[in-house]
């Protein structure tokens, strides 16, 4: 059951990044709300409902029931589905290597994920006072090597 926990709370964490991308593109974007208590409780409860949704109809009901001997992830799933196709070595071949392709985008992603969310939370204070905005990235860097030093 920790487990199930655990990978909930990894799903949880790695979704829990976009909002602040969302917010950021509702707010000043192409057509942006303005500030104002009504948007940002709207926008705030599309994100939150849309959060709910995606991880409990995608995650939980449907991901979470696929594993290889108790494991989990894209490279498990490359196995099972390498198993299931194993007289068809051609469609196995490309299975696997999207299998493999999946996985070093995932990597990638939690690669770059760290500074782009850092940055992200930071740009806020361009929004809420502009003349901060030069100050926005050496604020990102500072964040992002005082977490690594603490590490």
């Amino acid at each position: 059951m920790s487990l199930v926990i655990g990978a909930i709370g990894v799903v949880y964490g790695d979704i829990g990044t976009s909002p602040l991308y969302t917010l950021r593109t509702a707010f000043t974007g192409e057509h942006p709300l303005t500030l104002a208590r009504e948007n940002v409780l709207g926008v705030l409860s599309v994100i939150f409902w849309a959060l709910m949704i995606v991880v409990t109809v995608k995650y939980i009901t449907l991901i979470m029931r696929a594993d290889n001997r108790g494991e989990g992830g894209i490279l498990a799933l490359t196995a099972l589905v390498s198993r299931g196709v194993e007289h068809r070595t051609r469609l196995r071949w490309w299975l696997v290597g999207l299998g493999i392709f999946g996985a070093a985008m995932f990597y990638g992603d939690g690669m770059i994920t760290p500074a782009i969310t850092v940055l992200g939370a930071v740009e806020g204070l361009g929004v809420i006072a502009p003349a901060l905005h030069p100050f926005i990235v050496p604020v990102a860097v500072a964040i992002l090597t005082a977490r690594r030093a603490s590490a």
